[in-house]
């Protein structure tokens, strides 16, 4: 058990580590080519931070363990609501004053809704993982029309120029991209590895390990970085990022899997994993889909979020297993 327990928690190190040089490399690449920092932000940040999601459920597909892939995808949306945008926003209130943001959010709770429609019969066929590849390469189309007709003012505009890095010579963010992506699949290996003999071990599902263990291991980079924006008064980025996170966890984490092993979703997963992932993202949309351009998550209400994530994993780990 002790070997699984470090290959599990040096996959989650790995994953932090190369996410952060990808997203690194990535950025600067992209900058040295002439792309604007709204467009990497918007596009290529967004995806990056949800690699290490993206690469474990691939990985567990190929290996045979699609439940580790469904639970992996649906507790990292639960985790990226609940922990990281209730942590930061106890942190430092969140403030969403970016138009393009706001448009964000109507489309993360379409994303959700149509991986909810998929489910409902039960499994997430190959047919169904096209469905959502397809709705990733029209998100990525719809949020590019985005970006272009984003405002001049817009402060996200602000918050990306600043974050994106520069002064980075090709060569260095090539190294950067190709190391970040090298580790980050060495992670992907040693986390489904350990995490599917732990679960053999202790007697419980592939799907609890991905929806509780797994799940918050791989939203850690999305809480470091979220909490560093709040921190920085950069309020665009951090709920930003959690929209985008959420987006792509949706349709690059389960797309790819389900194409490659189709899911057969368990009874709990239908009755209370999935409806607490479509209710998490209502919560963020009553909270900060503003017309007026004012929504905010105050302190107390990232409190309540910690708190429902709480009693979310506490009835996972007593009722479910």
């Amino acid at each position: 058990m002790l070997i699984f327990a470090t290959a599990t928690l040096a996959g989650f190190l790995l994953l932090v580590w190369g996410a952060d040089r990808f997203v690194h490399g990535a950025g600067a690449a992209a900058r040295n080519l002439g792309v604007s920092p709204l467009m990497i932000g918007l596009t290529i940040v967004s995806f990056a931070t949800s690699l290490p999601e993206v690469l474990v459920s691939i990985t567990a597909s190929l290996q045979a363990a699609p439940g580790l892939a469904i639970g992996n995808a649906i507790g990292s949306n639960i985790a990226n609501i609940g922990l990281v945008l209730g942590v930061t926003a106890v942190v430092s209130p969140i403030h969403l004053e970016s138009a393009t943001l706001r448009r964000e959010i109507p489309a993360l709770l379409a994303v959700t809704l149509l991986a909810a429609m998929l489910c409902m019969d039960g499994d997430l066929g190959r047919n169904d993982g096209y469905v959502l590849i397809g709705g990733l390469g029209l998100l990525m189309y719809w949020i590019t029309k985005l970006g272009f007709r984003s405002a001049a003012t817009d402060p996200i505009r602000q918050e990306f120029e600043e974050e994106i890095p520069t002064n980075v010579t090709m060569r260095s963010a090539v190294i950067s991209l190709v190391l970040g992506l090298i580790v980050l699949l060495a992670g992907a290996n040693m986390l489904v590895w350990g995490a599917e003999e732990i679960a053999r071990a202790v007697g419980i599902s592939d799907v609890i390990i991905g929806l509780t263990i797994v799940a918050v291991g791989t939203s850690l980079p999305e809480l470091a970085v979220t909490v560093v924006s709040a921190m920085k008064n950069e309020h665009g980025l951090a709920i930003g990022n959690v929209i985008g996170s959420n987006m792509f966890n949706t349709l690059a984490v389960l797309g790819p899997a389900a194409a490659i092993h189709p899911i057969g979703l368990q009874p709990k997963i239908m009755s209370f994993h999935l409806p607490v992932m479509i209710a998490m993202t209502l919560v963020v949309f009553a909270l900060t889909y503003d017309f007026s351009g004012r929504g905010k998550i105050n302190r107390i209400e990232g409190l309540c979020l910690v708190i429902a994530f709480a009693a979310y994993h506490y009835y996972t780990f007593n009722y479910t297993l």
